[in-house]
């Protein structure tokens, strides 16, 4: 029996003191210790900044009686494997991409990104005063977690390619490293999809194991060096407009914790959601240039591929409609990217246009 089922069956057993006995520990000490496994390699610009910011807040302000004692990708587990070592709670929290589960329930793109999908401003509005965060909740009960945004990249770029994309037939036999449901579309598109955890992409790329990858963007693709294997480099994508990260605790540990300990883990995770999007927009610009200025040719995707990209993401989409769950996330996530696209685009998009033209 596991523990979430045995705490059920002492309550319902009417074992209320062995119960309390069980929660005592995290209030009457005061102190307690998570280890937090995430998908990224120690130092990985932006993604680990992240999960290290969370740690960091949290002993901050529980003041040392709550400590997060955090595992690059592989010092525990792999970086794919956070997700069910926290579920089955060999590990307290996990910091990842969510879409890298999405083996695990499809439902799980939408926390970070879908193709096509939302802007980060527009998926903070659908989580935080939407249906968003109990939707991710709801798909927390089913594997035991409790989540909480924290981090985004902002919008990603196209990536980093051993040769021009002139039309949709140049993805045919290309070997692409792209993860979650994008990198779905793109292999309707005949690609050859690898799913590489980032901190063995570079290998990957240089050795010819993959003839392109997407990352981030500027700022973390230029640390992470792909400017030295080529050129051509694509600034704008359709996978991931704006990538969240997100912060899982398991749903038992979470629940033994006081409310004040639980409060501060979701405090800490929607500070490291704000700090690491700023963190990525306020780097990627100067990144840019620096990346031009070494010879890197900045290029755009044609119409064509384009057209492509969404023809590919709206199949790919529609595979998972069968899903009740997915499909109520979707339907809830599109509805609120349409009524927040209708007002940015004319306030703010026409304001930066303008604002654009004038100053020049």
């Amino acid at each position: 029996m596991d523990r979430r089922s045995f705490l059920k069956t002492s309550a319902l057993g009417g074992t209320a003191a062995a119960a309390t006995t069980l929660a005592a520990p995290a209030y009457a000490t005061g102190k307690r210790t998570l280890t937090m496994v995430t998908s990224w390699g120690r130092g990985l610009a932006g993604v680990f900044d992240a999960a290290q910011h969370a740690a960091d807040s949290i002993n901050a302000m529980s003041d040392g009686s709550l400590t997060v004692d955090i595992k690059a990708a592989g010092e525990l587990v792999g970086a794919f494997e956070v997700f069910d070592a926290v579920s089955s709670g060999q590990a307290d929290m996990y910091h990842a991409a969510d879409y890298y589960f999405v083996g695990q329930h499809p439902g799980y793109a939408f926390f970070t990104s879908v193709p096509f999908g939302m802007t980060a401003q527009e998926l903070l509005n659908w989580y935080l005063h939407g249906e968003g965060q109990a939707m991710h909740d709801e798909l927390g009960q089913i594997f035991g977690l409790k989540p909480f945004l924290a981090g985004n990249t902002g919008a990603q770029a196209g990536g980093w390619y051993s040769k021009e994309i002139n039309g949709p037939e140049d993805f045919n036999g290309l070997k692409f490293r792209m993860p979650g449901l994008g990198g779905k579309a793109l292999g309707k598109l005949g690609a050859s999809v690898q799913n590489i955890p980032g901190s063995e992409v570079y290998q990957a790329l240089s050795s010819g194991a993959i003839d392109g990858t997407e990352w981030i963007g500027p700022w973390a693709d230029e640390k992470a060096g792909f400017q030295e294997i080529t050129k051509t480099y694509y600034t704008a994508g359709f996978h991931e407009p704006g990538a969240a990260l997100t912060l899982a605790t398991n749903l038992d540990v979470f629940e033994s914790l006081s409310p004040a300990h639980q409060k501060i883990i979701e405090v800490a995770a929607g500070d490291t959601h704000q700090w690491n999007l700023a963190q990525f927009l306020n780097n990627n610009g100067a990144a840019l240039q620096r990346l031009q200025a070494g010879g890197v040719k900045v290029l755009e995707f044609p119409d064509s591929v384009w057209d492509a990209f969404g023809k590919a993401s709206a199949e790919v989409m529609s595979e998972n409609m069968g899903d009740d769950l997915f499909k109520k996330i979707s339907d809830s996530y599109t509805a609120s990217m349409k009524e927040s696209s209708s007002w940015l685009k004319q306030s703010s998009g026409t304001y930066t246009a303008q604002r654009d033209r004038v100053l020049g």
